[in-house]
This record gives C-alpha cells, structure tokens and sequence, in this order.
C-alpha cells in the first residue's frame, strides 16, 4: 500500500520531519505485520501554499496512493481536492488542522477546547488572572489556528482580569513571528503577557537574542504550544515557564497506523482522534528532551539530556 503526505507548512522544519519519521517508523511495523509493503511518498510543499497541497494531493491521486495524510493550509480550498481524490477511491486522513466539510475519513488532531483551556488557565496563573494579553495566531486562513484563537478567547472570557487586545496574524516563520512580537510589545507597552497558539517565535532566527532580551526586559508572561528542543532554552531560563508540546512524532506514526487499519485492515476507526498535548515545563525537562531524542530531535543540549 502506497500513502502520501501533501502536508501544509504551518509547522514545517523540525515538526514536518518528526511527522515523517514516524510515519515511516510505523510503515516499517506495519509492514512487517502485514507481509506487504506499506510505502510512503513525501509531497510536503516546500512553503505554506494551500493550491500547492491541492495540486500535491491531485499528483497522488495520479501516482495511484492508496490514501493520503495531509495537515490543510486552508480547509476551503482544500476541501474540493479532498473531495476529488476520495471520488476517485483515495482515504483521506487530516491531522493537525483539519478539513471537516470534506470526505476525509478521519482527522487527528489537539481538542481545540481543551487547548484553549490549558493555555489561558497557564497564563492567568503566571498573571494572577489579571493584565492585558496578546494572542499570536499565524495563519488567519488555517482553520486549526483560527480555532485555536476561538478557544482562547472563550476561555479568557472566563477571568474578568484579563483583557485580550488583538488576535495578531503573521506568516509562519520564525523571524516574521518573532518580528510580529517585537513590533506588538513596542506599541503596547502597558501588555502583561502573550498566549501563542504556535510556537514560531520560540524557533531559532535573526530575530532570537533580540526577542530573549525583550522577554528579560520587559518581563512579559508567555505560554505558547510547542517545546522542540531549540524552544526549551526559553523553559530552562524561565522566560516562557510553560510549553505545552503537540508530540509531532505521533502524527505520522498514529496517521499511518490508522490508515492502515481503515484501507488495509477493513477495520472501522473512529473519525476524530484526539492528540493530548504534554505540559513542559523545568521539573520535566530532562524527561521531555529524552522523548525528544528518542523519537529523532537533534539539536538537544547534552545538559538537558542529564536532568531528572
């Protein structure tokens, strides 16, 4: 069995080759359970453009994929090329962000909700439940991260201390998101804190030392979703206390798996599946960096690597 990922570049880099290590990490056991080959055809864009995954997800249609696993840029635009490739007898599976208008058959992905939840309530405790947020929320066409904001804002609802300014958008980069940061603290000077729905500013770039120093200075509360193992040095010096960590390895291993027992197997699975996000924070750490390594991260400083 062939399957495909055309997957979106709303968290590409590290998180694009975790997803694909295991992916094929499970290819491998499935096989082998199997006695048939399951194969994986990488088709990743190599930046965010929705019509591009569409064109990908056509291309697998023609190359005869038994199904495709794909995290969408832009649920609306892919949606008729999800839609096209299951008409002409292709599984679709999303992950990450999803296409829920469409024939997918499945989509796994963080609980929108709950994520909200987690991210406010671990900011109003840095805050004291009070202060003027920010909540940085990338692509504004990503249906994941518009959900994400949705959720944010309904749980900030919840503490009449807090005060969300703007929802602020940005392309997906490092630099760019971390620019986007810089640029909202220094027209806000009276801002307490941030929720990011990413963690694209915690990524490395010629933005970092500078973001580091306004963090330090400016001693602004921060929560945000990822912990690869360049954005821990932000856990370890105590300028973002929390990360709460999407384990990107576990979107291709649990993507194949299920398709898998859908097209392989003729198993019935369930259409949502739920991703539980990991607290990271400095008492777990160590424990953190060794999964990290474990499932493929380099770039994990040896010192974190020997925490309890």
């Amino acid at each position: 069995m062939r399957s495909v990922h055309p997957w979106g570049s709303s968290c590409a880099g590290p998180c694009a080759s975790r997803s694909r290590r295991g992916a094929e990490a499970a290819a491998q056991e499935q096989s082998a359970k199997l006695g048939a080959p399951v194969e994986i055809l990488w088709l990743t864009p190599p930046r965010e453009d929705a019509a591009i995954q569409a064109e990908r997800v056509a291309q697998a249609v023609r190359e005869r994929v038994g199904a495709i696993l794909i995290s969408c840029s832009d649920s609306v635009v892919l949606t008729p090329a999800i839609n096209a490739a299951v008409e002409q007898g292709v599984a679709v599976m999303t992950f990450d962000s999803d296409a829920p208008d469409s024939k997918r058959f499945a989509f796994y992905g963080a609980d929108e909700t709950d994520l909200g939840d987690k991210l406010v309530a671990t900011l109003a405790e840095q805050l004291g439940a009070k202060g003027k947020i920010a909540v940085l929320a990338g692509n504004p066409n990503a249906l994941n991260l518009r959900k994400r904001a949705e959720a944010v804002k309904k749980a900030a609802a919840r503490y009449p201390g807090l005060e969300i300014v703007e929802i602020v958008h940005h392309l997906e980069t490092p630099a760019d998101a971390a620019a986007e940061v810089l640029k909202f603290d220094a027209a806000h000077p009276d801002l307490a804190g941030w929720v990011m729905v990413g963690g694209w500013p915690l990524r490395h770039s010629s933005q970092t030392l500078a973001l580091i120093q306004e963090l330090q200075t400016r001693k602004l509360k921060v929560v945000a979703i990822d912990a690869l193992p360049e954005q821990l040095i932000y856990v370890e010096k105590g300028l973002v206390p929390v990360l709460w960590a999407q384990p990107n390895y576990m979107w291709g291993k649990v993507g194949v798996e299920t398709i898998v027992d859908k097209v392989a197997r003729k198993k019935s699975v369930p259409e949502r599946i739920r991703l539980e996000l990991v607290r990271v924070s400095r008492q777990n750490l160590g424990t953190w960096a060794r999964q990290l390594q474990a499932w493929g991260f380099t770039g994990i400083p040896a010192e974190y690597l020997k925490l309890e």
